[in-house]
């Protein structure tokens, strides 16, 4: 009994592709133009067919964007998934980590200083100026003046 990736192989269609892995057929053209994505030949007045072989290589690519990564690092991710560049991938890996944690770090800056002015507009009675829209025109951002912008 042949597997199931032996059965689909060379038998979607594009549009077929694109359902089974959950984008829009514009997105598989434009990952062939970034040669994310080989473009399978097509036979003679026949349409181009596609199996689990794009499938896989689609799932590499989106999961890649899930976790962050930019399709200048997914490509450079594929043309290493031979298995013989684990260090170089895992630079790769590194390098988005760091940047994961450094948005981490600055969201949780953010949820700081939003969680003290929404404090702050809360104990606020009368007619007095709003912390928070003073902030804003302060440019305070965590307690911190933050320099004018050209």
């Amino acid at each position: 009994m042949k597997r199931q990736a032996d059965r689909v192989a060379g038998t979607m269609t594009i549009g077929g592709l694109a359902k089974a892995v959950g984008v829009h057929v514009e997105t598989i053209r434009y990952y062939q133009r970034r040669e994310l994505l080989p473009e399978p030949e097509r036979p003679a007045g026949s349409i181009r067919r596609y199996g689990s072989a794009e499938v896989a290589r689609l799932t590499f690519v989106k999961t890649g964007q899930r976790l962050g990564f930019s399709l200048d690092k997914i490509a450079e991710l594929l043309r290493l998934e031979d298995g013989t560049h684990c260090q170089e991938a895992s630079t790769l890996a590194e390098h988005k980590l760091r940047d994961v944690r450094e948005k981490i770090a600055g969201l949780q800056r953010i949820e700081r200083t939003l969680a003290d002015l929404v404090h702050a507009c809360h104990e606020q009675e009368g007619n007095i100026t709003c912390p928070l829209i003073a902030s804003l025109h302060e440019g305070m951002i965590s307690g911190e003046q933050q320099p004018p912008r050209n």
